[in-house]
């Protein structure tokens, strides 16, 4: 419907012959007959969405600007991206988050969005505004939550979270105590807690191994407890994990 009412004949026209040509473009261009369907895909995926920001850039619907926000996201992580670009996109991607809670502070999924976004920016501005931004990342963690409980991925963020200020090195505690009265703490009790939360979730949505980053970080906060024997099994599971993603193969 949004497409219908924002996208006019010439223009469709326009951006889809673009697309057609700039495939067209990178086939010609291999030495081999047989082109890289992924290759394809991710030339379609780059310029539909520089196409659709046009379109999306000026919405007042959340939905769709928490997932402007998550292909902007999507862009920067592509190992094909210089640092510039992904620099750059990043704080594209925070704007469009913003843009969606401002539209409707409801909205889960812009909660989420915004929390990793800012987490993601905290990256390009050093230590001190990444701990800086903990607590009010953790905020919209805990508030995207409380909307959808069955979220899995959320759940994750917050394992996440919390196993990082487990893990935080004295000279980061010192800069969070300088920042904050209380400042953020986290034990590798709680991150497993809340990861276990997270594993029965999944567990009812007929997806345990959601996400291999997840698995990843099961089997290290069983390395902290020094229950090897679970480490083992989770950490198996995520080297076992196909790796379809640039993050499955970090991970």
């Amino acid at each position: 419907q949004v497409l219908r009412k924002s996208l006019q004949k010439g223009f469709a026209l326009s951006a889809g012959s673009f697309l057609v040509y700039e495939a067209h473009k990178l086939i010609s261009g291999f030495a081999e007959v047989h082109a890289s369907f992924r290759d394809l895909c991710l030339l379609c995926f780059h310029y539909c969405f520089k196409t659709l920001v046009f379109l999306f850039i000026t919405s007042d619907d959340a939905e769709l600007l928490w997932r402007l926000a998550r292909a902007s996201r999507d862009l920067a992580q592509l190992s094909s991206t210089s640092a510039e670009e992904k620099r750059q996109l990043a704080y594209e991607a925070l704007e469009y988050a913003k843009k969606a809670l401002e539209k409707n502070e409801s909205n889960f999924a812009a909660h989420k969005w915004y929390g990793i976004c800012l987490s993601d920016v905290g990256d390009f501005e050093g230590i001190k505004t990444k701990i800086g931004n903990a607590v009010v990342i953790k905020e919209h963690f805990q508030r995207a939550i409380e909307l959808n409980p069955k979220d899995a991925t959320t759940i994750h963020l917050i394992g996440i979270w919390c196993y990082s200020f487990a893990e935080m090195p004295w000279y980061q505690r010192k800069i969070a105590a300088t920042l904050f009265a209380t400042p953020p703490t986290s034990t590798f009790q709680e991150y497993a807690a809340r990861s276990h939360i997270k594993l029965f979730s999944c567990l009812y949505t007929a997806d345990p191994n959601f996400y291999s980053k997840n698995l990843l970080f099961l089997g290290k906060t069983y390395l902290k407890l020094n229950n090897k024997k679970m480490a083992l099994l989770w950490l198996s599971k995520a080297k076992e994990y196909p790796a379809h993603t640039e993050e499955d193969k970090q991970v």
